[in-house]
């Protein structure tokens, strides 16, 4: 059977610390000894004990306990969770209530029994341990509570969103890490959650981080938890999202800001599946399952030597790219029909639908921001819309970036192919609708598509 359980044992008498080093030596992982009670906050921060063996007598004091109750005092101070169990050689009911009352956790007379003394300090070491699991529920309640209420559901319909939802269903059966690629807006979060929803791991703990939303400095705290003092703000510990992930899933956003530093470290936790939060050395085991994303052009990133290649291949197990919201053809309209029920609902209003002239101006428009552009671009139609049915003067598009002179098309063959490239993509092949969104008859399309050998 493996050791568990740290133990730190204060005493001023050294023959008792031989004694019990001597005696709890073969049950337990680690023993630290010492006869100053007066660094107890240094073993506290260095050794995180999970039982504390406390003399209630030292020195100054030979049979009241006063001293012992002050260290106990400085001891839940520092960690309220503390698990404390006084030993003295002066023992009655009185200081035994008193020390229970006042937070310690058990009471040993000297001398012990050793059949006693190990079952009092094996429950120590549990309950130290359902604490800290406690401590982590907690957490992990609390980064759930604070995150933003989000849509779940997953519109799409086109071929490549279908391939995307058998990837995911290959999925459901596997802990493999993912990461996930595409534009700003195209919905890497919610795939993440779809993913998810599929995993073994749900109804277990999903927690997010937008590590494009937070300063560089605080990456490492955040994913790795820190130590009361760790750094001058430290004024209590914190668990890492890491820590808060444990048994679920953890969704990495925006990866490619991590520094490098930060970088090394996580590729290290993601081969030992093991953690050390800010400011100790403890050693945590984890079992978190991690879901990536990007925008960036992460492959790139690798070749200019300002993302890990060896920690893109721990993370990249299963690669899905999600694709802009100009290349889903009809899911456009789709996800904007979705969209005006949604908002109707939201506003109490009763719009029945677009008119045709409405849909193709959604349809023609690029959506630089993807779908989270056509949700509001939705949102403020109906918000403004003061008639039954959507018009094409219920959008407003902003006027897309001009593009630099040296970077303009001008070759009117190559516009024109562009052109019926961009239609066919968006009526998925279908030319009769292809030729609707470029204004021409469907044998004109024909005889172009000929033309141009597409």
């Amino acid at each position: 059977m493996d050791k568990q359980g740290k133990i730190l044992i204060i005493d001023d008498n050294k023959d008792v610390l031989f004694s019990l080093n001597l005696l709890l030596e073969p049950y337990f992982d680690k023993i630290k000894v010492t006869v100053f009670p007066e660094k107890i906050p240094h073993f506290m921060n260095t050794f995180d004990p999970d039982v504390i063996l406390l003399d209630m007598n030292f020195g100054r004091d030979a049979g009241t306990g006063q001293e012992g109750f002050q260290y106990l005092a400085k001891i839940l101070e520092i960690d309220t969770q503390a698990v404390v169990v006084f030993m003295t050689a002066y023992a009655d009911t009185e200081k035994a209530v008193r020390a229970i009352k006042e937070g310690a956790t058990d009471f040993i007379s000297k001398p012990w029994v050793k059949e006693k003394l190990l079952a009092t300090i094996n429950s120590g070491v549990k309950l130290r341990q359902s604490r800290k699991e406690i401590s982590i529920l907690q957490n992990q309640v609390e980064v759930l509570s604070t995150g933003t209420t989000q849509n779940d559901d997953v519109i799409g319909e086109s071929p490549v969103m279908r391939e995307i939802f058998s990837t995911i269903d290959k999925l459901s059966d596997t802990d493999a890490n993912i990461l996930v690629l595409g534009e700003n807006g195209t919905g890497k979060d919610v795939i993440a959650r779809l993913i998810y929803r599929s995993s073994p791991r749900y109804c277990k703990p999903f927690i997010n981080i937008d590590l494009g939303s937070i300063p560089e400095q605080l990456f490492e705290s955040e994913l790795f938890g820190y130590e009361k003092g760790a750094f001058t703000d430290a004024k209590k510990s914190k668990a890492g999202r890491i820590e808060s992930a444990t048994g679920g899933t953890l969704f990495l956003d925006e990866i490619g800001n991590l520094s490098l530093q930060t970088q090394s470290k996580l590729l290290t936790t993601l081969e030992k599946k093991q953690i050390s939060c800010l400011g100790s050395n403890e050693v945590k085991n984890i079992d978190v399952r991690f879901i990536c994303a990007t925008n960036a052009d992460i492959h790139r990133m690798v070749e200019k030597g300002t993302f890990r290649q060896d920690l893109l291949y721990r993370i990249n197990t299963i690669e899905i790219h999600i694709p802009p919201l100009r290349e889903r053809g009809n899911d456009i309209l789709l996800l904007a029909g979705y969209f005006l029920k949604m908002y109707n609902q939201k506003y109490k209003k009763t719009i029945t639908g677009f008119t045709r002239e409405a849909k193709n101006k959604l349809m023609r428009y690029n959506w630089p921001g993807n779908v989270r552009e056509l949700q509001h671009t939705i949102e403020r139609a109906v918000i403004m819309g003061d008639c039954s049915i959507l018009k094409p003067e219920h959008f407003i598009f902003h006027p897309a970036q001009r593009q630099r002179k040296s970077d303009e098309v001008l070759n009117l063959e190559q516009l024109e192919r562009q052109a019926i490239e961009r239609a066919m993509r968006l009526s998925e092949g279908n030319v009769s609708r292809a030729a609707e969104h470029l204004g021409i008859t469907r044998f004109a399309l024909y005889r172009k598509l000929e033309k141009l050998g597409l």
